[in-house]
C-alpha cells in the first residue's frame, strides 16, 4: 500500500509540471503568433496608421481624412505640349499617408516611434505622341509636420527612345542622382545647396495652402520639367503668389509659368493646373499651355484592388 501512494504522489507530481510546460508553450505560442499577424498586417499596409508627434500638430479632420486607410486618387483630363504641339491624355494624383524611415528614406515595413509620417504624392501622366508613347512618373515623399523639405523626390520617364531616372535625397544638402540614355546627361551624382523644391508644393498645398511660399523666391522647378527639358537641376528664380483658390509660379529666366487650382475648403483638392513654356525646337518653338482638368476623386485602399473585377474602379475615374 506504500508504494502505491508514493507512485501516486510521484504521478500526480509529474502531471503538475507537464501541465505547467504545457501553459507556458500555449501562451508563447499565442504571443509569437499575435507578433506575426502584427508584423504582416504592417507588411500590407499601404498607409500610415497613426499620427506621428511633430511640431505641427495636425487636426481631428485631417487625421479622420489621410489615416483612414485609404488613398486620394484623382484622375485628369490631359493636354500636354510636347514637341510643339498638344497632346491628349490623362494624368493621376495619388496621395496617400506612410511611414518613414528617414535615414534610408524608404517606406518603413514596421511601425516605429522614429518613423516620420509623410503625405506621399505619386503624379503620374500617360500620352502619344505620333506613334510612340510617354509615361512620366514623380514621387514625393512630404512630412506630414510641415516644418521641413521633402525627404525624397524622385522622377521616371519612358519612351521608345529609352528612360531616364532621377533622384533626389534630403540630407545635409540635396543628393542627387540621375541616369539618362542621352550622350550629355548619362549618370550623374551630384550635391546642391537646398531650396524650395516644385515638387515639393503639390503636397504642401494639400496640408495647408497658407504655409506656401509666396514673393520673389528661389525654386527648383519640377524633376519632370527639367528632363523634358534637359535643363540642369538647380534653383531659378520665380515669383509665387497666392490667391483665392490658385497658387502661381512664374519663372522669368525660364519663360515658364506653373498655376495649380485647388479647393480652398479643406481637404484641399486639386481641381485643375496649367503649364506655359516653350514647346518644339528652333524657329518653330512656341509657348503653349499644358492644362489638366480633373474628372473623378475617389478615397480606396488601392493596393489591396488587384483583381480582374477591381478595373472597374478605372472606369469610375474615366481611365479606360
Amino acid at each position: 500500500m506504500d508504494n502505491l501512494k508514493k507512485l501516486f504522489k510521484i504521478l500526480k507530481a509529474e502531471l503538475c509540471f507537464w501541465s505547467i510546460i504545457g501553459l507556458l508553450l500555449l501562451v508563447f505560442s499565442c504571443d509569437n503568433k499575435s507578433k506575426h499577424k502584427a508584423l504582416a498586417h504592417n507588411l500590407d499596409a499601404e498607409t500610415s496608421k497613426h499620427v506621428v508627434v511633430s511640431k505641427n500638430p495636425t487636426s481631428t479632420e485631417f487625421n479622420a481624412y489621410w489615416y483612414a486607410g485609404e488613398a486620394e486618387i484623382s484622375s485628369y483630363k490631359l493636354e500636354q505640349a510636347r514637341y510643339g504641339e498638344l497632346r491628349e491624355g490623362s494624368a493621376v494624383l495619388i496621395y496617400v499617408t506612410e511611414d518613414f524611415l528617414p535615414e534610408i528614406q524608404v517606406k518603413a515595413d514596421n511601425q516605429n516611434p522614429k518613423n516620420i509620417s509623410v503625405l506621399k504624392l505619386n503624379a503620374t501622366k500617360n500620352f502619344n505622341t505620333g506613334i510612340y508613347p510617354y509615361s512620366i512618373m514623380q514621387s514625393t515623399f512630404y512630412p506630414v509636420s510641415n516644418d521641413r523639405h521633402a525627404l525624397k523626390v524622385s522622377s521616371s520617364m519612358q519612351e521608345w527612345c529609352g528612360h531616364v531616372y532621377a533622384q533626389l535625397n534630403n540630407r545635409e544638402q540635396f543628393n542627387i542622382m540621375t541616369h539618362s540614355y542621352f550622350e550629355g546627361e548619362a549618370d550623374s551624382n551630384v550635391t546642391i545647396d537646398k531650396a524650395i523644391l516644385e515638387n515639393e508644393l503639390w503636397t504642401k498645398l494639400r496640408i495647408n495652402p497658407n504655409a506656401l511660399p509666396t514673393g520673389k523666391i528661389n525654386v527648383i522647378p519640377s524633376f519632370e520639367y527639367l528632363r523634358l527639358k534637359h535643363a540642369p537641376v538647380k534653383a531659378y528664380v520665380a515669383n509665387a503668389a497666392l490667391s483665392e483658390g490658385t497658387y502661381t509660379l512664374d519663372y522669368p529666366e525660364l519663360n515658364r509659368t506653373l498655376s495649380i487650382h485647388f479647393n480652398t475648403v479643406f481637404p484641399f483638392e486639386i481641381e485643375a493646373w496649367e503649364e506655359s513654356f516653350k514647346s518644339g525646337f528652333g524657329a518653330s518653338s512656341k509657348i503653349l499651355t499644358t492644362k489638366a482638368t480633373k474628372l473623378k476623386t475617389i478615397k480606396s485602399p488601392y493596393w489591396q484592388k488587384n483583381k480582374n473585377r477591381d478595373g472597374i474602379l478605372r472606369e469610375t475615374l474615366h481611365l479606360n
